[in-house]
């Protein structure tokens, strides 16, 4: 149950004062739904501005506040802006320039011989000063205008001024909450308690206070992992040593890479334990780790018991049921399949056999989660891309038996070594770092955007050869909407020029909807897939060689690299092509220029977290429970160690959840959500 002191911050926007239907959408959308959402909603940036009593062109470029008389109106035609000519004390001269804008209502707000004060950015327009845009205030109102003002990330129907209210207003209802910072650390960094740093926050610049709050959400997350691991250890699992015999009739084309059987060892070592493996398994695309996973779950058959593996998505689900089916040709393995889709006597007869026993291994979605399914001695579970998947999620599929299965987790996801620990810190690592031999190199190359119309007719000559292509629309301000109407455009244009050969993938479309569309893909009766980057284009088509990233410049390394890896899976040279726009940053010139370079998808996504700092490392953010909202990857990179360390010493030293800091901790556990951990201690 979450400590009462907590509650105003748990309190929704629209209990604050000025809140109606009409501010909650755009603060919805901002993902401010709740008053500590505005507690931590961080201003982008400080507007500093000068007070000036003269106008003068030396302080061209900066943000100013003087007060100035309108003496003269000038319009030109409809389309022309409005400009109220002003001057100051001096007589210095100032255009005020509206664009757009009722000129009656600027008429009102500037009337001829007043003076008003007025904001905003001088510029130079010809040989006379200019304002665009200027905020005006009566000449009783100059003492509201802040000189250091936080500058907030804001929504249509939303302004700064607003913003700067609600934010006081959420900052009248925080409390004083007790310390959960290790006392020496607190004194080191000189940080200051908890509500006094969040009030700093939103008035003044010192990023002490954002670090000190960032490390409050990584304390309470590593701390929640491993209240996780904690918990696994005092659970009663299930020691598996198979003897092998179904192992070794696998008969396989080529051998295994170092990487594949150092993995299968480790994972053999934990099975043979008592207390629950939770180990993650991390390997880029085409690496083996399906393979790897069949050797844990084979284990487990032989030494009498059952295993499941879970996918994300119904054709992905079966994508691995036909793989793993292929490899257990000639095996004595009962393997099954069980998605949503499966109704009937098919599905009753699916549940018996994993309740008698009979069924080996269960390979399905989400719906082996239900509570319906139960079986007889479910004892290894596998989950395929992890990242689909919150750690309450893994938690409900370990529940399935009576003793804890073992769980392996598995991620194609490139995830740099220093972003591993925050993002899968109740689980133990390893990493299938080097690609099977004759694994097909995937030749990458930079174009223009100028010469599209060449890449659509070698596009045209790639699927007159018989070849398939994905393209993949460009990442809108992160708007899906955006990013739909831009595939639709591009699908449109496309099918213009190739007709029923094209189809349209997106975020949207109903499972059964996009499943279908991936089905015609996969057996060849659409040859060019468009898709939006919302979705997982995970599906195995080896006939698919040609991948068509369109606007890449826009994209993080690790979800290009994500991206790339969807071709090269059959045995034809496979390419991927980066359309980029004519004017690139120098960052992003570098990371097109990595990607051409090298296919390890670890290295690109440490060059990533270097190259982009504290912006978004796409692919890295996990839709589980393990996203951060407040600390930046740089944060993560900087007090991941410090806080990993604060957090055992409070379970090791200082008494765990019951002592006088671990009180104070379990608050920030439910104050960042992570009270999973919580439960699992009270359960335990």
């Amino acid at each position: 149950m979450r400590p009462e002191i907590l509650n105003p911050l748990f309190g929704e926007t629209q209990s604050l004062k000025g809140v109606g239907k009409v501010l909650a959408k755009p603060l919805e959308k901002l993902r401010l739904t709740r008053v500590k959402d505005l507690l931590y909603h961080k201003p982008s940036y400080w507007m500093r501005r000068k007070r000036v009593h003269e106008l003068d062109i030396a302080d061209i470029g900066l943000t100013i506040i003087a007060e100035v008389t309108p003496v003269d109106y000038r319009s030109g035609g409809p389309r022309s802006p409005f400009r109220v000519q002003a001057t100051d004390a001096k007589g210095n001269y100032i255009s005020l320039t509206f664009f757009g804008r009722n000129t009656g209502w600027t008429r009102k707000l500037l009337p001829l011989g007043e003076s008003k004060i007025i904001t905003g950015k001088l510029e130079r327009y010809g040989d006379e000063l200019q304002m665009l845009h200027p905020d005006v205030l009566e000449v009783a109102e100059e003492s509201e205008i802040a000189l250091v003002e936080p500058i907030y990330p804001l929504s249509d129907g939303l302004g700064n001024k607003r913003m700067r209210q609600l934010i006081a207003q959420s900052l009248e209802l925080a409390p004083h909450l007790p310390e959960w910072i290790e006392p020496s650390l607190l004194k080191s960094k000189q940080w200051n308690e908890w509500r006094q740093t969040i009030v700093a926050l939103h008035n003044d610049e010192d990023a002490s206070n954002s670090d000190r709050l960032a490390y409050d959400e990584i304390f309470a997350n590593q701390l929640a992992f491993m209240l996780v691991r904690a918990s696994n250890r005092q659970k009663n699992g299930i020691s598996i040593q198979g003897d092998g015999h179904l192992r070794d009739q696998i008969k396989l084309p080529f051998e295994l890479t170092g990487a594949q059987k150092r993995c299968i060892s480790e994972i053999e070592g934990d099975l043979a334990q008592s207390s629950p493996m939770l180990r993650l398994l991390q390997g880029d695309v085409g690496s083996g780790k399906t393979l790897v996973a069949l050797m844990a779950l084979l284990n487990a058959v032989e030494a009498g018991y059952q295993g499941a593996f879970l996918a994300p998505t119904e054709i992905l689900a079966r994508q691995h049921f036909e793989g793993l089916q292929k490899l257990l040709s000639g095996l004595p393995v009962n393997i099954d399949i069980l998605t949503g889709r499966d109704k009937g006597k098919m599905r009753e007869s699916t549940l018996m056999g994993l309740a008698d026993g009979s069924i080996d291994i269960l390979v399905g979605t989400h719906a082996i989660f239900q509570e319906k399914v139960r079986y007889k001695k479910l004892a290894v579970a596998v989950i395929d891309e992890q990242h689909k998947f919150g750690v309450s999620q893994r938690l409900m599929l370990t529940r399935k038996a009576e003793s804890t299965p073992h769980l392996l987790a598995m991620t194609a996801t490139p995830i740099p070594r220093t972003l591993t620990l925050s993002q899968y810190g109740e689980m133990d690592v390893s990493r299938i770092d080097e690609l099977p031999p004759g694994r097909q190199t995937i030749e990458t190359r930079v174009i223009s955007d100028s010469r599209l119309p060449e890449v659509v007719e070698g596009l045209g000559r790639h699927i007159a050869g018989g070849g398939q292509a994905y393209w993949v629309c460009p990442l809108v301000e992160e708007s899906e909407k955006s990013d739909l109407a831009a595939a639709e455009e591009r699908a449109a244009a496309l099918k213009l020029r190739f007709g029923d050969q094209v189809g349209l993938v997106h975020g949207r479309m109903k499972g059964p909807e996009k499943d279908a569309v991936m089905e015609k893909f996969q057996r060849g009766a659409i040859r060019l897939l468009v898709a939006t980057t919302v979705i997982e284009v995970g599906v195995d088509v080896p006939n698919a060689s040609l991948m068509i990233i369109e606007a890449a410049d826009r994209f993080g390394l690790a979800q290009l690299h994500q991206l790339r890896g969807r071709v090269g899976r059959g045995d034809v040279k496979s390419n991927c092509l980066l359309l980029r726009g004519d004017t690139l940053s120098e960052t992003a010139r570098a990371r097109l220029s990595l990607l051409r370079e090298t296919n390890d998808g670890f290295k690109i996504a440490e060059e990533d977290l270097r190259l982009r700092g504290a912006g978004e490392l796409l692919g890295t953010r996990q839709s589980g429970d393990a996203g951060f909202r407040i600390a930046t990857p740089e944060q993560i990179t900087q007090f991941i160690a410090a806080a990993t360390d604060d957090a055992r010493l409070l379970l090791d030293r200082d008494g765990g959840l019951k002592g006088e800091r671990g009180q104070a901790a379990r608050i920030a556990l439910y104050l960042f959500e992570k009270d999973w951990g919580v439960s699992l201690i009270r359960s335990g």
